[in-house]
């Protein structure tokens, strides 16, 4: 019985820290998104490999603990169109999103992609960096 008593206290010591951890530090997260359309030229796919493959292969461990998402939204598809007016996006964008207590609180539309997309080395820079002044905030 004394056995038992003093593993039900050590359970309940362990969720009750995890409760507290858990209640004192905000939850806060990057959600990088990649918008696009229904038609899809060359030039967009290829932002959109790009923008993925920055955040993939610098941000391995933020995308693991969820601290940083990649989504990939099509505007055109249903229930998606408030992003065009969220963002005020007028063509393929990649927007980063600083999301705090499941509010964000702010954004910003990197949209110097466009320039950049026929150089891959400075397209991953650009967009890493990026990506980095955000995690900041995490």
């Amino acid at each position: 019985m004394r056995k038992k008593f003093k593993v039900l206290a050590v359970v309940a010591a362990i969720s009750v820290g995890s409760f507290a951890f858990a209640q004192s530090s905000p939850q806060a997260k990057v959600v990088a998104y990649y918008f696009h359309g229904s038609f899809r030229c060359v030039t967009c796919t290829t932002m959109e490999k790009y923008s993925k493959e920055a955040v993939e292969a610098n941000f391995k461990d933020d995308l693991a603990s969820g601290r940083l998402e990649f989504k990939v939204v099509n505007i055109e598809e249903r229930g998606n169109e408030h992003f065009v007016n969220d963002y005020k996006l007028y063509t393929k964008s990649l927007v980063l999103s600083l999301v705090k207590d499941g509010k964000e609180v702010k954004s910003k539309n990197l949209d110097k992609i466009w320039e950049l997309a026929c150089n891959k080395q400075k397209f991953m820079d650009y967009v890493t960096g990026e990506v980095e002044e955000f995690m900041k905030d995490t």
